[in-house]
C-alpha cells in the first residue's frame, strides 16, 4: 500500500476522542496516522523522509491538514537549522492536494529536490523550523518533539 493510500485510508475511520480529551486539529491528525510527524503548524502536520533514486536525492513530504493547494508554479521549502538555511524547490511545478474523508483535511504530497551534501543536514535535531511557500501562502512548521518511546 502506498504512503498516500495509507494516509487516505486513515481518514476513512477517524478515531473518537474520549470525554475530557481536547479535540485539537493537529492532535486529531497525529492520532489518526501511524507515522511519526516531522513537524507541525497550527492546523497541519508535516510528514517527511529522505529518499535517493538513481543518484538524485529527494526530501519527500506529505502535509495533512487545512493546507490545500492547486498550482502550476511549484512550491518552495525553506529549512532553517542550527547555523544553516536551505531553500528547496519542488521537483514538480504542477501540484494538487487530495481531499480526505474528514472535514477540513487535505493531503498534499510534495517532493523537493536536494543535493547529497545538503541531505545530511536534514536531521530532526538540527532543524529549528520549516517554511512552506506555495501560491503566495506561507505555512510555518515547528519541529515535532518525539517522546522517548517514539524515538526508540
Amino acid at each position: 500500500m502506498s504512503l498516500i493510500s495509507k494516509f487516505k485510508s486513515a481518514f476513512g475511520k477517524p478515531k473518537t476522542l474520549e470525554k475530557g480529551q481536547i479535540d485539537d486539529h493537529t492532535d486529531a491528525i497525529i492520532n489518526d496516522i501511524d507515522n511519526d510527524p516531522f513537524a507541525i503548524s497550527d492546523s497541519n502536520v508535516f510528514y517527511a523522509g529522505l529518499n535517493e533514486l538513481g543518484g538524485y536525492y529527494f526530501f519527500q513530504t506529505v502535509i495533512v491538514g487545512t493546507f490545500h493547494i492547486k498550482t502550476v508554479k511549484g512550491a518552495q521549502l525553506k529549512v532553517l537549522g542550527n547555523d544553516f538555511e536551505l531553500s528547496l524547490d519542488s521537483d514538480m511545478i504542477e501540484l494538487e492536494s487530495d481531499h480526505s474523508n474528514v472535514t477540513n483535511r487535505s493531503i498534499s504530497k510534495i517532493d523537493f529536490q536536494i543535493e547529497e551534501a545538503d541531505a545530511a543536514k536534514i536531521d530532526r535535531s538540527t532543524i529549528k523550523k520549516l517554511v512552506l511557500t506555495c501560491k503566495n501562502e506561507d505555512v510555518t512548521f515547528s519541529m515535532y518533539e518525539l517522546s522517548n518511546d517514539e524515538e526508540g
